[in-house]
């Protein structure tokens, strides 16, 4: 379309063009013609005033050419040059006569003698005009504009109907075709043919639309019949022919790239090697013809695995093998690797007979095991063969190490399932100190759980674990209920302090998080002012706007949150913009090098002025000496705790000590 559009274009201004230059010509001659015509006309009033010698037939004559609006200068003279009459006009100004002055003059002269008619024609004189071009030109520039622009317009109106006629009868068919052609898809060029243009069934179009078909399906029939046999080559080169599952070659390709992607991703991957206990005994009862049934069973019950599963394949006789993906730590491939046993471990039906099994399984890990898909595989079937050797229907680890270690945490999970119904937690209280006035304002609840085997177990090794299996909700309702009955205890007493709670993020994603909070202080008859929450920055992160909602509606009803460890994790302006929070605690990691690390120093000064800017209380923990006091309370910090005042004390410990400090205030 640019392409006759531009051509349009360039011939039409040619074509109008040459129209104007013979304009241009018509005009002169006109200019002439009529200038001749009013001499003519006037040449024997003229001859009659210079015969008769009287100027004022002259200036007659002259006013009466004067009436043409071109006339600029007119004279009668005698032939000695004796001038009878003369009159002359300025130039006609116009914004065209650098134009038109170049094409046609500034003025034109013309002139003719005058005679008397007698037998004799005798010479009396002359009668000379100027004529100013620019009253013409102007009908000139007028005729040209119009030819110029109806040429344009008449090339512009033949360009179009010809890009129309060539658009519906050639160009939009094309299109068409070649829409057609790009959404055949390549492997499978039979399953869609090209559609013939309307109207055009029986021309070249047509013709050529019904020869590309006719092609696609035979190069369709000719690929079935190539893939197909690929298929056929490839299953029995690299696929069991009973399970269907990828062989021991395919497998140890896909580990190979398995540990590519895991080295591109810096993650970890593992291999478990899975063998059917007592398989042997197991063919010799139900006959072989049984036993391969089952294996087909127990490939596909492998195979109904998916999650985190990259690969799953049989090695050969009774032995299988997958590859885990997105391994984030040990004890996540110990919880798949019991899931899946205990998956295996259900009874197959073969035939309405029930075949119990019992399954072992071998575990390597990319990449502190080996380095190479060869060896990650020879170890996960030795450790699969010890395994076996041991007992039966259980996971081992390669490195014993390790799997001493998940062992202990799986045991550890177990035990934690316990602790809440055989009362082996309790709270420990940790005082929360005003500087201003040396007096106790608040305390930190935190749990403690006492194994009755093991001793004392740090919350370090519980929290998390207790967090991977989402009984932190369980422990986090129980904090916070044993927290309020002691709060209710103590305000019976005469002790009415605020306490904070640690709230997990599995507590802030419960959608009845809130209703539930209430419900326990009515139950213990507290109001919202007795208790605030204390939320980690990595905790609300994961789903912020989950996180706001709920905040906004603990504050809502009067319960105040704190971000806790704050530096420690985002530390972003944003979120604290956001967040319906009204303190921020330093970490303790910042306090504990305070004033010996400049680095540490200037962070918790960073902190404080940050706090003091957004209107926030400032509380620091971790205090453990004088000078740290000393600097937090020069720096505007007046809220702090630490082993400087206190350790995490029993509640009975915790009241003495308030009172303590209240009499020492007091004092």
């Amino acid at each position: 379309m640019n392409r006759v559009l531009i051509t349009a274009l360039i011939v039409g201004f040619i074509l109008s063009a040459g129209q104007i230059v013979f304009e241009a010509v018509r005009t002169s001659d006109e200019m002439d013609d009529d200038a001749r015509q009013m001499l003519a006309v006037v040449r024997d009033p003229a001859t009659q005033a210079v015969y008769n010698i009287d100027p004022d037939l002259a200036a007659q004559v002259l006013e009466g050419l004067f009436e043409k609006r071109s006339v600029r200068h007119a004279i009668i003279s005698h032939p000695n040059n004796l001038v009878l009459a003369e009159k002359s006009k300025p130039l006609l100004k116009a914004d065209y006569r650098w134009f038109t002055d170049f094409v046609f003059g500034e003025a034109r002269q013309y002139k003719i003698s005058l005679y008397r008619p007698t037998p004799q024609p005798t010479y009396y004189g002359d009668l000379a005009v100027v004529l100013d071009t620019a009253y013409s030109s102007e009908l000139f520039l007028e005729r040209s504009i119009s030819i110029f622009v109806t040429g344009l317009l008449r090339a512009l109106v033949l360009a179009i109907v010809l890009y129309l006629v060539y658009h519906y009868l050639l160009t939009r068919p094309l299109k068409n075709i070649i829409s057609a052609l790009l959404r055949i898809n390549p492997a499978e060029p039979g399953l869609q043919s090209i559609p013939t243009p309307e109207s055009h069934e029986k021309d070249e179009l047509g013709l050529w639309v019904s020869s590309a078909n006719s092609l696609l399906k035979s190069i369709e029939e000719h690929q079935k019949q190539r893939h197909a046999a690929e298929a056929r080559v490839l299953k029995l080169s690299q696929y069991d022919s009973l399970t269907g599952l990828p062989n021991r070659l395919l497998f140890t390709n896909y580990v190979a790239s398995a540990i590519d992607e895991a080295d591109m991703s810096n993650q970890k991957l593992a291999i478990f090697c899975i063998g059917i206990d007592d398989f042997k005994s197991i063919n010799e009862q139900i006959g072989y013809a049984q036993g391969d049934k089952l294996l087909q069973s127990y490939a596909e019950r492998l195979l109904s695995q998916r999650e985190g599963v990259h690969t799953v394949c049989r090695l050969g006789g009774d032995q299988f093998a997958l590859i885990l993906f997105n391994v984030t730590s040990n004890y996540r491939v110990a919880s798949f690797a019991e899931t899946l046993l205990h998956e295996l471990s259900r009874p197959f039906e073969n035939d309405g007979t029930l075949i119990p099994t019992s399954t072992t399984i071998g575990i390597t890990l990319y990449p502190e095991d080996a380095g190479d898909a060869e060896r990650i595989m020879q170890k996960a079937e030795q450790t699969m063969m010890l395994a076996k050797s041991q007992s039966q229907n259980h996971f081992q680890f390669y490195v014993a190490s390790v799997d001493s270690e998940i062992r202990d945490r799986k045991r550890l999970e177990k035990d934690l399932a316990r602790a809440v119904q055989e009362k082996q937690f309790f709270v420990v209280y940790q005082p929360q100190i005003d500087l201003t006035n040396r007096t106790v304002v608040g305390a930190e609840a935190l749990i403690r759980w006492q194994h009755p085997e093991k001793g004392f177990i740090p919350p370090d090794q519980f929290i998390p674990l207790a967090e991977a299996n989402e009984s932190i909700v369980e422990i986090g309702e129980w904090v916070l209920n044993e927290t309020c009955r002691q709060i209710r205890e103590w305000s019976t007493q005469g002790l009415n302090i605020k306490v904070a709670v640690n709230l997990s993020p599995q507590q802030l994603r419960q959608k009845n998080f809130v209703p539930k909070v209430l419900s326990i202080l009515e139950s213990h008859q507290l109001t919202t002012s007795n208790i605030e929450f204390e939320i980690t920055e990595t905790s609300f992160m994961e789903n912020l706007g989950d996180a706001i909602a709920t905040l906004r509606q603990l504050k809502e009803y009067g319960v105040k949150c704190a971000v806790d460890d704050f530096g420690t994790g985002y530390s972003s302006l944003s979120y604290l913009k956001q967040l319906p929070i009204y303190k921020i605690k330093i970490d303790k990691q910042f306090v504990r090098d305070l004033l010996q690390d400049e680095d540490d120093t200037q962070i918790v000064h960073a902190i404080i002025q940050l706090g003091r800017s957004l209107r926030l209380e400032v509380i620091a923990e971790g205090v453990e000496t004088e000078e740290q006091e000393r600097f937090l309370k020069h720096d505007g910090c007046h809220l702090v705790q630490g082993f400087f005042y206190s350790r995490p004390i029993p509640a009975d410990e915790f009241q003495k000590y308030c009172q303590t400090i209240a009499s020492a205030a007091e004092a």
